[in-house]
């Protein structure tokens, strides 16, 4: 795997998309730095890491001989890759809040972003980018914040982690390849944060709602049993889940 290392930079993910529309990358490339300074999440919300204690990287991924029907797999494919590696260092009550946030118990401590790049209509490549926070304790201000080191007490090698990631990304993209849509649908939802619990959701305009997380649909809205029975789809700009 090619692995390009920044000391800083504004955005992994902006370098990394810059990067392959001026050259040819080699699949599964991926770009590291030690301090990412205007890190970015889901809509528009900005990633914070502390320098050096976090692992914050892009991964480049070439769809172009694959058919991607439904893009939200690449967020499920890898959601799962990183689900796979915090179990292999025994992180505990992994969920994934949906659509994509990693939690440990009702703590945030991993975000995705992706950027798909699109040709006639269809995904040729993605970006991915993900923030995992790994070594840093101090989350002043960030009451749903945790780590791997405030979890477990122990540190850890930010690197191994990557490649642990990179490794679980091609094992989970070759599941995606092969067409097995259903079984990796099936493992997301399995971890899918308060689902069959009734939450509280608020919808765009402000008003909140009870409703029971049943699960997701291949577009990747979230399916939600409301209170007179019905089963209704929403999508990311039209609901958050509130804890």
């Amino acid at each position: 795997m090619s692995i390009i290392k920044l000391n800083a930079i504004d955005s992994t993910n902006s370098y990394l998309r810059k990067l392959c529309a001026e050259t040819r990358l080699e699949d599964f490339t991926a770009v590291i730095t030690n301090n990412q300074t205007h890190g970015k999440g889901q809509m528009g919300a900005v990633w914070r890491a502390e320098s050096s204690k976090n692992l914050t990287f892009s991964i480049y991924k070439d769809f172009a001989s694959a058919e991607i029907e439904y893009p939200f797999y690449i967020s499920i494919v890898t959601s799962l890759s990183i689900i796979k590696t915090l179990e292999s260092l025994t992180i505990p009550k992994l969920n994934i809040k949906w659509p994509n946030d990693i939690l440990a118990g009702n703590k945030k401590i991993c975000g995705i972003l992706i950027e798909n790049v699109y040709k006639h209509g269809r995904i040729t490549k993605s970006i991915i980018g993900i923030g995992l926070n790994v070594n840093q304790t101090d989350f002043e201000n960030l009451p749903k914040a945790s780590s791997l080191k405030l979890i477990s007490g122990k540190s850890y090698d930010i690197d191994e982690i990557a490649q642990s990631i990179i490794s679980n990304l091609k094992y989970y993209v070759g599941l995606l390849s092969g067409g097995k849509f259903l079984e990796l649908k099936e493992a997301y939802e399995s971890y899918l944060f308060r689902k069959n619990k009734p939450s509280t959701f608020k919808d765009a305009e402000g008003f909140m709602f009870a409703g029971i997380i049943q699960n997701v649909s291949e577009s990747g809205c979230l399916q939600v049993l409301l209170e007179d029975e019905l089963l209704k789809e929403f999508d990311l700009k039209s609901i958050t889940l509130l804890y």
